[in-house]
């Protein structure tokens, strides 16, 4: 939530700390502790605690090009997540994720748009992850993940598109034919970016997760970037001691 510089940072086998945050492994569970200052529109403290809890560890990667410049590594795609922060409302319990993209080059210098999203599905949950890269190449994947972390590709269902965000993203998303996906609440809404909690159905079954849609030619412009420094804090000084 704070671009910091290198002084701020420390890793260990089981941590890793940011400025005045951290996450940390402990006793299978991933504990981050937060403590930031949000950006504007809204400046408030942000203080707490997150705990997630996976079934299971994946082994699973997902190249996201020939090359494996970039690299979807799905870590606890079943989680109990348990969320206690230090303002009114913000306490809960219930299904989590834990995953992570790595990569040798910036995503702007292969990809034009992507979209994501995992739906709690048939006692597990079920990810998609579709791909327009620079070269006019596709990517189109989905998986099932069961609570014991196995991982079993399927079947992808039809591409749907849904209503645009805020900032007129295109969205889209997998479900069964005819079935109209719709956004039942925004979690972020950026120019080039939107994430959301989104329904669509899957074999019958309607399911509520997390989707996002990412519009990399719109990020790529020159005017937009210098937006990120105005809405993330940047603090250049941090010392431990």
């Amino acid at each position: 939530m704070t671009d910091r510089g290198t002084p701020a940072l420390r890793q260990t086998q089981d941590t890793f700390t940011v400025g005045p945050s951290s996450m940390r492994w402990q006793n299978g569970k991933l504990v981050i502790d937060i403590n930031e200052i949000s950006g504007p529109p809204l400046i408030s403290r942000v203080r707490g605690t997150i705990t997630v809890t996976p079934s299971a560890i994946t082994q699973v990667e997902l190249p996201l090009t020939e090359d494996g410049a970039h690299v979807w590594r799905p870590f606890g795609p079943v989680s109990d997540i348990s969320v206690d922060l230090e303002a009114p409302g913000w306490q809960w319990k219930g299904h989590g994720y834990f995953d992570a993209n790595f990569g040798t080059r910036s995503l702007e210098e292969d990809f034009a748009y992507w979209t994501w999203g995992r739906y709690p599905a048939a006692g597990g949950s079920t990810c998609f992850y579709d791909a327009i890269r620079l070269d006019g190449s596709e990517l189109g994947s989905g998986f099932h993940f069961d609570a014991d972390g196995t991982a079993s590709e399927i079947d992808l269902p039809p591409q749907l598109e849904f209503k645009r965000s805020l900032w007129a993203v295109r969205r889209e998303t997998r479900g069964d034919s005819g079935f109209r996906p719709r956004q039942v609440m925004n979690m972020l809404d950026a120019p080039f970016y939107s994430r959301s909690m989104v329904e669509t159905q899957l074999d019958g079954e309607k399911t509520i997760g997390v989707h996002e849609a990412l519009d990399l030619t719109r990020f790529r412009s020159p005017f937009l970037k210098p937006m990120l420094a105005v809405r993330v804090p940047r603090r250049r000084n941090w010392s431990f001691d």
